[in-house]
């Protein structure tokens, strides 16, 4: 009995090992993907700016923003968006766990943490779930923020209709990355 109660704990550390080193192995490419997806929107915004400023941004970010994680996604076979608990795009609202996540991280915001340093990461039955913080920057108010010019909110008005992604500070939670695979 004394043996076989040694192999199960020994099995058991294992099996957590084994389950902390592919967390990690996760993270790391869940990361690389979140990276991507930011950079690739950042540059499509950064041109829409340089064409036509805000207005053009917006239209840019409409219809290029799920292509480029479209793309993403199947070059790195899993599913990337973003998501957030004011969505812009209803397209984007988030799930049952979206949302859970989501409100831990107003939670930890709320007790001082950096949301850029905010991610999470959980297997749920046979799926990983992975989620890393966007906070509204300056440049994001423009858009997001409390002060809209009257020609960017008839241009999100029309884009977006049932828009509720404004009225952000710099340093809020603006929502987030999600990653399923």
């Amino acid at each position: 009995m004394k043996y076989f109660l040694i192999s199960l704990i020994l099995l058991t550390q294992l099996s957590c090992s084994k389950t902390d080193n592919q967390e990690a192995e996760k993270k790391q490419q869940y990361r690389k993907a979140v990276t991507e997806l930011h950079h690739g929107l950042k540059s499509e915004l950064v041109k829409g700016m340089k064409a036509g400023g805000p207005t053009a941004a917006l239209a840019i970010c409409n219809t290029k923003a799920p292509i480029i994680a479209a793309e993403i996604s199947k070059k790195l076979n899993i599913e990337i968006s973003r998501t957030s608990l004011k969505p812009r795009n209803p397209n984007n609202a988030p799930d049952e766990w979206e949302t859970k996540v989501l409100q831990q991280f107003e939670q930890r915001l709320a007790k001082g943490e950096d949301p850029k340093t905010m991610e999470y990461i959980e297997q749920v039955k046979h799926q990983w779930r992975y989620m890393k913080a966007i906070p509204t920057a300056p440049v994001c108010l423009t858009c997001h923020g409390q002060n809209i010019k009257p020609e960017i909110v008839a241009s999100i008005k029309t884009l977006y209709p049932d828009d509720k992604a404004t009225g952000f500070k710099v340093g809020d939670l603006r929502g987030a990355f999600s990653i399923t695979e």
